[in-house]
């Protein structure tokens, strides 16, 4: 029996259907658009799959965490066209659409989203299939599809536990704390000035986050060590097993 999605019915397939469309709805809120977008009728054939006006480009990307694969999303010639007249300067494709793959991303768990470059649509598309199992859900607005997103993802599989980290005790690797993060339009950047406060998405008294590769490790309490920032240890998030299942 096939799903609705015109793929074979199993238990993995329904789940994966499942995240497709929540991802779309997640990546629709932040992409480029005059009116907000919907999500229609997930589609798994790329031959059928409808695609904004003549001209469009796509962004791919890769997913790795706690699951993996590859996503595509493919928005108008206007949308491009829009990000190359921009009044900040001519922005790139793949970084102003970055954003709404993340937000994606987030809905399938600890994934993260890398290697993003811009490609011809059906190109994409055509290498998305030839991965496993496509699924792609148009967005919409007004009636006009203005994006499609795709996705073709690998479930997580149970795996046994790396044995020891000695080979990479001396490695270095970047950590970054972070207090907080914010979104702003154009508009809203462009009226920036000096004294000008940005409130960010977390309390004064909430913990820092500490990132070592852009993974979430730990949080804790900012301190002042000798005129310099630091971080007071509170909470130990993702152990070393974890993470490196996290980064593999």
């Amino acid at each position: 029996m096939t799903t609705a999605f015109g793929i074979e019915r199993s238990p993995e397939s329904e789940t994966i259907a499942a995240a497709v469309v929540a991802a779309a709805q997640a990546a629709a809120g932040l992409l480029p658009a005059a009116a907000p977008l919907s999500a229609g009728e997930p589609i798994a054939d790329p031959e059928a799959t409808p695609l904004p006006p003549e001209g469009a480009s796509a962004v791919t990307a890769r997913l790795a965490g706690e699951v993996s694969g590859d996503v595509v999303l493919v928005v108008s010639a206007e949308v491009v066209a829009a990000l190359a007249n921009s009044p900040v300067g001519r922005m790139d494709v793949a970084a102003a659409l970055r954003p709404a793959l993340e937000a994606a991303a987030a809905t399938l768990g600890r994934v993260r989203v890398s290697a993003e470059r811009v490609e011809e649509a059906v190109a994409a598309l055509d290498g998305l299939r030839d991965k496993g199992m496509y699924l792609a859900v148009p967005l919409v607005a007004g009636g006009v599809v203005e994006a499609t997103f795709a996705l073709q993802v690998t479930l997580p599989v149970q795996r046994e536990q790396r044995g020891s980290l000695d080979l990479l005790r001396n490695v270095a690797m970047e950590v970054t704390v972070e207090i907080g993060r914010t979104r702003m339009t154009v508009q809203e950047l462009l009226s920036l000035h000096p004294g000008e406060v940005i409130e960010l998405d977390r309390a004064a008294s909430a913990p820092a986050d500490l990132l070592v590769n852009g993974t979430l490790i730990a949080r804790g309490e900012i301190v002042v060590v000798d005129e310099d920032f630091g971080l007071r240890i509170s909470e130990i998030v993702t152990d070393a097993a974890d993470f490196g299942h996290a980064q593999s």
